[in-house]
């Protein structure tokens, strides 16, 4: 056992040294891609102050163009007013204007062009940005994980396997839970943000040209984009942690919840509560919300159902859960396979979560039968951690 450990912490500190370099190396390449980021959004920046500087140019041209075409046709007909000098200059005039508002109206649409091209390549850069993140986290986790005291290798491989990837797992978890919330910052409330400040310049500028029943019907549209914005932020609040678990306890949090998903999700569902509702500890109530929600969430993305019910039942030393759909279902006996495909399969997810409530959880579930899902939590420990 003792050679079988050298060799093991041999190989271990080779690939800790194989993982720091390119983890440097992907630190280099997430640098630079942040850079060019960040001198595209300059330049992206600068194309669009210019085309909109373009912009009021063309308006302005289209409007001195209409008024020369005007002056043009008067001095055309009236012949004895106006000499045929006049006619002439109001010709070369109109003439004039229609040349350089053809000109800017190509330097528009090259710009306009030039700006979309800017715009899809910083997504681009963007998107990598995010995988070369995803990479270092990841790296950074494994590195954290085999750089600790290897004296517990033989500890370790006499483990489960579930209970050796458990810790790796909820480090990863964590960096997934916030990665998903940028990005929810960033494509809800930040894009909503970004385009206010881009509608109060048009209606500074319409401000200037004294356009104000259009300012009005812009400043409607801008509430409403607040009011929209206030809204993704709203969510981004609730799916951190719903404030009504706090304060109206698990039962009504997880009634909105359900209901809220009927709406979503079109999904007929029902929800029944059985014993004497009592509030658990904060932590525990949390984690039953998110049991419920995982379970809603697989059922709509995996199995399609047209029905999915939930109870919940307070006994005196444990809390029963019992979410069931009428979906395509699966075979039990393949969870295992689908776990090594994919990262974080929800049911598995779930598995690890009760065990580290010291529950039990039991899937019972047939190809085109539907899935029950049952989950024991024990409520009678006095020393649980929250």
């Amino acid at each position: 056992m003792d050679n079988q450990v050298d060799v093991i912490d041999r190989v271990i500190k080779n690939a800790i040294k194989v993982m720091e370099e390119s983890k440097y190396q992907i630190y280099e390449i997430l640098d630079s891609s942040r850079n060019e980021a960040i001198s595209m959004s300059t330049e992206l920046q600068m194309v669009m102050d210019q085309t909109a500087e373009i912009c009021d140019k063309v308006d302005e041209l289209e409007r001195n163009y209409r008024l020369a075409r005007l002056r043009l046709t008067d001095v055309s007909r009236d012949f004895v007013r106006y000499t045929e000098e006049d006619i002439k200059q109001a010709y070369e005039k109109a003439t004039q204007l229609q040349l350089e508002l053809m000109m800017y109206r190509e330097k528009e649409g090259y710009l306009k062009t030039r700006r979309d091209d800017i715009q899809k390549r910083l997504r681009a850069i963007e998107g990598s940005v995010e995988r070369a993140e995803t990479i270092g986290s990841q790296m950074s986790v494994a590195l954290e994980y085999l750089s600790g005291d290897l004296s517990q290798v033989t500890r370790i491989l006499e483990s489960a396997k579930t209970r050796q990837l458990l810790g790796l797992k909820i480090i990863l978890a964590q960096e997934e839970e916030r990665k998903r919330i940028a990005r929810e910052i960033h494509d809800g409330p930040a894009q909503s943000l970004a385009n206010l400040v881009l509608r109060t310049e048009i209606v500074e500028r319409m401000l200037n040209k004294q356009e104000f029943e259009m300012v009005q019907n812009e400043i409607v549209d801008l509430k409403s984009q607040v009011r929209f914005g206030l809204e993704e932020i709203r969510k981004v609040i609730f799916n951190l942690r719903p404030m009504a678990l706090d304060d109206l306890g698990l039962v009504p949090t997880l009634r909105k919840f359900i209901h809220d998903y009927e709406d979503k999700h079109r999904i007929k569902t029902a929800f029944e509560v059985r014993g004497q509702e009592r509030r658990l500890r904060s932590a525990m109530e949390a984690a039953i919300y998110r049991l419920v929600q995982e379970a809603f969430t697989n059922a709509a993305k995996h199995a399609h159902p047209s029905f999915v019910t939930c109870e919940l039942t307070y006994d005196e030393e444990e809390v029963r859960l019992v979410v069931r759909d009428n979906g395509f279902g699966f075979k039990v006996e393949s969870l295992e396979e689908k776990s090594k495909e994919h990262a974080h399969f929800g049911l598995l997810g779930m598995q690890e979560r009760v065990e580290l409530l010291e529950g039990r959880m039991e899937i019972h579930s047939a190809e085109n039968r539907g899935t029950r899902i049952m989950i024991k939590i024990p409520t009678n420990v006095d020393k649980r951690e929250e």
